[in-house]
């Protein structure tokens, strides 16, 4: 990162004096606005379909801060780079999208500029909206025009230098970025191609189930393979691995109740994805949630996902001391719940023993339900969802990785242990 760092900075030094007109500039295949703005009219059916759209693309996730007005913005978005602060949507003349036409809205979605013309940063995930159609953007925009304004004022990104130039964002576009229309798959289903429009686009999974570049970039390449979320230390497993999050061997009602209650017969969602279903997908139609289902199901396995290889006996040798410290820690603070055996009790608290999410490669999620709690969403289906305690403010590094350790090592698991320095990225 430290090498393409340079590189980067280099073009920016070299587009600095034309930074100005970068604003201005066309991008790879952008048309121009019309001259005009066009008359726009929203029947009460596509304010309609704009609010549901809107939902399925966990809008107010990022637009909305905690207490605030919904979609006015301000929300931080911690990045590698520095943060970012989501904008106002409300139809606010001043500090909104009030003085935007439709065509603007559009532009943004697909082409990831702002009314103004500048660049916007890809934390807005305009690299997977940009499949968004355009019948789709303006039922969207119907709908923003018909919140309650509020003139909340956008607040200024805090970015690194040179993360926070213009012509950065234009070499990393680039780079990275492309504008182009949801192509639908003629040797599949309408299902499945809904399916793949709802996940690759409105509802960016790749955003978080996907690898990225040293610049921040989706390795696309790669697919739904899985990624560390930046900053905030969950992982986003794999969708095609079924030792991660793949459910290919899953019933389709199965994947239709985790994405509409948060839990299902073989497994149930607590960090990011928690949030994901709570202000999203547990408001989308059981038509649309099971085409997402047919989608996902029919995931090649993807270069990154493939099974890991047997691990040395060394690498598993557990050390006697770690597992007997990790005992003790599960007797006094887990049991209770998990069981003895790692059995969990159906429908409150989940098996340890032979759970996928357990015995995964990475570790980081076990590591931050440990320090900071899990809890699933509260939703029609599941109104009153039993969550874990943090223990975070009990257990040392040294105790977390001991009693990780354990439960990845007992009841038939055999998973590599967790070490001190896994345990310090929480």
């Amino acid at each position: 990162m430290r090498y393409l760092g340079w590189t980067l900075l280099v073009l920016v030094l070299l587009l600095g004096g034309a930074a100005g007109g970068i604003v201005a500039l066309n991008l790879r295949g952008e048309d121009p606005l019309p001259e005009q703005a066009e008359a726009f009219n929203a029947t009460p059916q596509q304010v309609e379909r704009g609010r549901y759209l809107a939902l399925a693309g966990n809008c107010a996730g990022c637009h909305t801060t905690r207490g605030g007005q919904p979609y006015a913005g301000g929300l931080p978005i911690e990045t590698p780079f520095g943060t970012v602060y989501s904008s106002n949507l409300t139809p606010d003349e001043k500090s909104g999208i009030g003085s935007w036409s439709s065509a603007h809205f559009w532009r943004a979605m697909h082409n990831g500029r702002s009314k103004d013309g500048r660049l916007l940063y890809p934390a807005f995930p305009y690299p997977n909206f940009t499949q968004v159609t355009r019948e789709d953007s303006d039922a969207i925009y119907a709908y923003l025009r018909s919140v309650p304004p509020a003139p909340a004022p956008n607040l200024t990104h805090r970015l690194r230098f040179p993360y926070d130039t213009q012509a950065a964002l234009a070499v990393w576009r680039a780079l990275s970025f492309k504008p182009e229309g949801f192509v639908a798959n003629s040797s599949k289903p309408a299902e499945w191609n809904r399916g793949a429009y709802l996940v690759g686009g409105l509802g960016h999974c790749i955003a978080c189930h996907g690898p990225r570049d040293s610049l921040g970039a989706t390795q696309t390449k790669l697919g739904l393979s899985g990624g560390l979320i930046a900053v905030e230390n969950w992982y986003a497993p794999s969708l095609a691995d079924p030792h991660e999050a793949g459910v290919a061997d899953w019933p389709t009602a199965e994947v239709v109740a985790l994405l509409k209650s948060g839990i299902a017969p073989r497994g149930s969602v607590m960090g990011p994805m928690a949030d994901v279903v709570f202000r999203s997908t547990q408001y989308l139609s059981e038509a649309d949630l099971a085409a997402m289902a047919s989608y996902l199901k029919d995931l090649p396995r993807a270069p990154a996902a493939t099974a890991a290889p047997a691990q040395p006996a060394a690498v598993l040798r557990r050390d006697a001391g770690t597992m007997a410290r990790g005992a003790k820690i599960y007797d006094q603070r887990c049991a209770y719940c998990h069981g003895d055996q790692g059995q969990g009790v159906p429908g409150a608290f989940p098996p340890l023993a032979g759970n996928r999410a357990v015995n995964m490669a990475q570790t980081a999620n076990l590591i931050q339900v440990i320090a900071h709690g899990g809890y699933l969403p509260a939703t029609e289906g599941n109104p009153r969802p039993y969550g874990m305690p943090p223990f975070g403010h009990l257990l040392d590094a040294g105790d977390v990785a001991a009693v990780l350790t354990f439960v990845r090592g007992s009841w038939g698991n055999d998973s590599p242990p967790v070490t001190q320095l896994d345990t310090m990225r929480r």
